[in-house]
């Protein structure tokens, strides 16, 4: 049975699951759906065809599944889906998709999104996200498992930023960032790979030691990025690590890659 404080306004329409609590001036709209254990603090507002999973957390002032900030926008009825275990800060916005992108916004499970941080439309992101205090995601922009987006940095429209990325704060993405890389800077430049976030998630060292060196074989000076790739590709396909950076390049994309200052403007 949920706890629906007197002064909040949930739809009849709106299904809750068990031990949902709904705290005071919260606005739920009919279309609405959320998992057990969901807690919804103090003046947040959820509407739209939007889901929450099990024991998410919404804290005050959040707003989620209101209509995009897409002027071709005009009202289909697309989605918003957060996975289990998420926790939603204070002022934290999450628009829903739109027909010129997938129908559906998407955010996984035990993601973190910090105060201010904005998902835009048709975003998708992986579990174990983390986007830091005023962290910005324009339209279709893509964020795999575990990548942390450092506090007001802003991301470009399609922007993919591969699982376990970091991104340094107050950073301008507009290229895709590979998978484990580090980019920091406006416009960012990938500064390495995130090796203390590999060495937290326990990925072996071997499996590091040969990731660095087919970074360093990705962006050196010599011919183009692809001749590059298939030379990495060949001696390091049986590493997981390389192998989701050499799927990740070779992944058809709207933006071009981020990459080193110092390395050779990549060429598909």
């Amino acid at each position: 049975m949920a706890n629906i404080h007197a002064t909040a306004v949930v739809d009849p329409s709106a299904k809750l699951g068990t031990k949902v609590e709904i705290g005071p001036f919260c606005v739920i709209g009919p279309d609405v759906e959320l998992g057990d254990g969901v807690v919804v603090r103090s003046h947040a507002l959820i509407t739209g065809r939007t889901t929450l999973g099990a024991e998410c957390r919404v804290f005050p002032f959040a707003s989620l599944g209101e209509a995009p900030q897409d002027v071709k926008y005009h009202g289909e009825p697309s989605t918003l889906t957060i996975g289990a275990k998420t926790v939603i800060r204070e002022h934290v916005t999450i628009n829903p998709g739109t027909e010129g992108g997938h129908m559906a916004t998407k955010v996984g499970s035990n993601c973190l999104l910090m105060i201010g941080s904005h998902v835009a439309h048709d975003c998708e992101l992986g579990d174990n996200v983390t986007l830091v205090n005023g962290a910005t995601l324009g339209g279709h922009v893509s964020i795999g498992d575990g990548a942390i987006i450092g506090g007001l940095s802003a991301v470009h429209q399609f922007v993919r930023i591969g699982a376990y990325a970091f991104i340094g704060g107050m950073s301008g993405i507009t290229a895709d960032v590979i998978p484990y890389g580090m980019a920091i800077g406006n416009r960012a430049a990938l500064c390495g790979l995130n090796i203390v976030g590999l060495k937290r998630k326990n990925f072996p060292r071997e499996q590091i030691h040969e990731l660095r060196q087919a970074y360093r074989m990705l962006f050196s000076s010599e011919g183009t990025l692809m001749e590059r790739l298939e030379d990495v590709e060949s001696m390091f396909a049986a590493n997981p690590l390389a192998k989701q950076v050499i799927e990740f390049i070779k992944t058809q994309s709207e933006r071009s890659f981020c990459i080193p200052n110092n390395a050779a403007t990549p060429s598909r």
